[in-house]
């Protein structure tokens, strides 16, 4: 079977596990051009396992790449957020690939080391086993059970259970989303949780607070100065993002944010707010 061809039926699986280890959509295209020009070098006939070659070379070039991106993500502008992409409606479905591929879950994961982050990503995300995992990092079976035991104590101890009910997550959307191109404080804070959140990550190269907000009325009044802020004739959307929905506003067809609320009993408890223009790439195209 021809290279290309072997390769494009796994390249959905590359850049999925790649964006999971790496947060940027951008990133993981890098990695999965680079496993490819790896692999056009490769005796096809002679790789047993296609499937295992290209996700165990992809890995470990994500893993590389997110220990470089660590050191340089030090001197960033504000906080951090994950690059939002559009997804489908088939992952917003499965409770378990759409928690995966989260704004939220992916920050936590920031968190973890690169090796620790892959070990979690490939074990919890995509199923495959320790003796699997072993083969693709490189190290026994064993350390990377300890390895996953690890990350599992610390993704446990950070997460937080978010709404997942797509029906409650789009109608809050929706109800935020009028609120805050209207300017309505009181209908926006009647979608806010009392403790909420807001996360903005312009990362030096659009207007974002360099601290998140906390509190309903500073988030609320936050919101609606940014919603003021709006380019001339705007184009709002919702759309599937990160496996749930999220707005994603446009200026012409280029994007200029994505908010994404995270629900705790069905009102707004964190939102993340993205409008650096260089980790908007990913939403082009609606």
């Amino acid at each position: 079977m021809p290279h290309d061809t072997v390769f494009a039926e796994h390249r959905p699986l590359l850049v999925a596990v790649a964006y999971r280890v790496l947060g940027r959509a951008s990133d993981a295209e890098d990695v999965v051009q680079d496993a490819w020009l790896r692999w056009s070098g490769v005796d096809v006939e002679q790789v047993e396992n296609p499937e295992g070659y290209l996700v165990r070379v992809t890995t470990r070039l994500a893993i590389d790449r997110l220990r470089s991106a660590t050191a340089r993500r030090e001197s960033y502008v504000g906080p951090w957020l994950p690059e939002p992409i559009l997804t489908t409606p088939d992952v917003a479905d499965d409770v378990a690939r759409s928690e995966s591929v989260s704004l939220a879950m992916l920050l936590i994961l920031e968190s973890l080391s690169p090796l620790e982050r892959a070990v979690f990503v490939l074990h919890e995300a995509f199923g495959y086993s320790y003796n699997e995992i072993a083969g693709i990092v490189d190290r026994s079976p064993e350390s990377v059970r300890q390895t996953a035991v690890r990350a599992r104590q610390h993704v446990s101890g950070r997460r937080r259970r978010y709404d997942t009910d797509q029906g409650t997550r789009r109608k809050v959307t929706e109800s935020f989303m009028s609120a805050s191109a209207g300017g309505d404080l009181t209908a926006l804070m009647a979608v806010l949780a009392p403790d909420v959140r807001l996360v903005c990550d312009g990362g030096g190269l659009a207007p974002a607070p360099r601290r998140a907000i906390d509190g309903i009325e500073l988030v609320a009044r936050a919101l609606v100065t940014f919603a003021g802020r709006m380019p001339e004739s705007p184009r709002v959307v919702i759309a599937e993002v990160n496996g749930g929905p999220g707005v994603v506003i446009y200026s012409a067809e280029t994007p200029v944010a994505v908010v994404v609320l995270h629900l705790v009993d069905g009102r707004a408890r964190e939102i993340h707010l993205v409008s650096n223009p260089e980790k908007l790439t990913a939403v082009r195209g609606m």
